[in-house]
């Protein structure tokens, strides 16, 4: 998990919620909210993850339940589904449930956020640099270039290319539409959700392309992708479908 400057820490007003969208992620669940936890309790921030799950038969909401009981039910808010409906509502569902000021954290953004007043800062797996670049010499944004590991090729290819599609006929701005690790000011994320149509995969490339033609600010920080440590991906070839036609709607719509 990338640090954060005590100099650059959020003040005690701020709350940050996470939104984890969910299904069969027993294994995975315990290590992603440890993890989060071990920094938020860190650096003194204030925190709560929200766990969306939909109807996972493997259990996932029996352990998101002890782990509430671990952590505490203000920290861990497990709030299911019925059944599988889609990533994109899942964080429609889990928006509704969030107490802080900014939902989706990863510690260096919240550098760019303050330092240039940013509606949205995403991680992006395809740069080098952040976006905009810090005035200062002084300061210093991300761990380095961004970069993925444990994909196998096809799947780099069916990221990239899905990338290059959308940059290529939307002209979004920045890097990296597909990626889901992002920090948002909780008003300007509940303006956009209102908005969207999508539910699936192209849920994540609606909302920056929708943001860039309401004329929110986004900054984007170079992040290393790891693959999960258990399961397996849930991109379906319906989703690259869905997706393909999404950017073709988003062109002609937006």
């Amino acid at each position: 998990m990338p640090s954060i400057d005590a100099s650059t820490a959020p003040s005690g007003a701020d709350k940050y919620s996470v939104i984890l969208p969910t299904y069969n992620e027993r294994k995975n669940l315990p290590v992603i909210v440890w993890l989060l936890a071990k920094t938020f309790e860190s650096k003194g921030i204030q925190w709560e993850i929200i766990v969306v799950d939909d109807a996972s038969p493997d259990g996932t909401q029996e352990v998101a339940k002890q782990l509430a009981g671990i952590y505490g039910e203000d920290k861990v808010v497990l709030k299911p589904r019925a059944g599988k409906l889609g990533l994109g509502t899942a964080y429609v569902h889990g928006l509704n449930f969030c107490t802080g000021n900014f939902p989706k954290f990863i510690p260096e953004f919240i550098k760019l956020q303050k330092l240039h007043n940013l509606d949205i800062v995403t991680g992006t797996r395809y740069s080098s640099t952040p976006s905009p670049k810090p005035s200062l010499d002084s300061v210093s944004i991300g761990l380095g270039p961004g970069g993925v590991y444990g994909w196998d090729l096809k799947r780099k290819l069916v990221s990239r290319g899905a990338n290059y599609l959308a940059d290529t006929v939307l002209r979004p701005g920045v890097s990296d539409l597909t990626g889901s690790f992002r920090l948002y000011r909780k008003s300007v994320i509940q303006d956009i959700i209102s908005r969207c149509t999508s539910k699936g995969y192209v849920f994540q490339m609606e909302i920056i392309v929708r943001a860039r033609s309401l004329g929110y600010t986004v900054g984007e920080v170079p992040i290393t992708f790891v693959d999960r440590i258990y399961g397996e991906s849930k991109l379906s070839g319906n989703e690259i479908v869905g997706y393909a036609k999404g950017v073709l709607s988003l062109w002609w719509g937006v």
